[in-house]
């Protein structure tokens, strides 16, 4: 057996590993948008009336 054996990607085939996927990327687009509604919209609401 060589050591230098090609990475076989087939284990990342199970639907499970979209749905970690999903469960990442809409955690990450909701963090988004309470810190645009928390951090920036304020920035923008203050700064605007200075």
């Amino acid at each position: 057996m060589s050591q230098f054996e090609p990475f076989d990607a087939s284990g990342f085939d199970h639907p499970s590993w979209l749905t970690a996927l999903g469960t990442g990327l809409g955690y990450g687009a909701i963090l988004l948008v309470v810190f645009v509604v928390l951090f920036v919209l304020p920035y923008v609401v203050f700064a605007a009336t200075i």
